[in-house]
């Protein structure tokens, strides 16, 4: 097999998740971003990190609340999905305006987003520069499920979520 080199390195490791970090800010207002650079990176404790650009809107509610919520999106969400990664918080309420059925997290001052089939709430205990994007790394402190996700052993059954395929 011939090999070739790759030469955009954007988003060179693949797949990612479509995820959603919902947030605060310190006067009460909700946001909700579409992030594409995400991932686990400690089982114990558990701990996730997602990567946001300094310019967004969001940013400054984590960096000061110092929580997010990850939130996992279903192929059902596209559309939303879609409007949250296109428009800005400073220009609208964002979640208002797609009707996104929001709840309160139980650990956390954010919102998590009740029409996403997973809801991670995290605590900052740490975050990098890494160029184009800040690296939050989140403690876990607590993980809404839809029931019908939730095995006998308090597991996700991933295999049950119909994942967004939006890139």
């Amino acid at each position: 097999m011939k090999m070739k080199e790759v030469l955009n390195f954007k988003s060179c490791l693949k797949p990612v998740p479509d995820i959603l970090v919902s947030c605060r800010g310190l006067n009460g207002e909700n946001n909700a971003l579409a992030v594409e650079y995400a991932g686990n990176c400690s089982f114990d404790p558990p701990m996730v990190m997602v990567g946001i650009v300094p310019t967004r809107y969001s940013y400054k509610m984590i960096q000061e609340s110092g929580v997010f919520v990850v939130n996992l999106v279903s192929e059902e969400l596209k559309e939303k999905y879609a409007y949250l990664g296109s428009h800005s918080g400073r220009d609208e309420s964002k979640l208002d305006k797609i009707d996104m059925n929001i709840g309160e997290g139980v650990k956390v001052n954010a919102p998590i987003l009740l029409d996403c089939p997973v809801s991670i709430e995290c605590k900052v205990v740490d975050s990098i520069v890494t160029g184009s994007h800040e690296m939050f790394v989140g403690k876990v402190e607590y993980i809404h499920a839809k029931d019908e996700l939730v095995n006998e052993d308090g597991s996700i059954d991933y295999n049950k979520i119909n994942f967004l395929k939006f890139r």
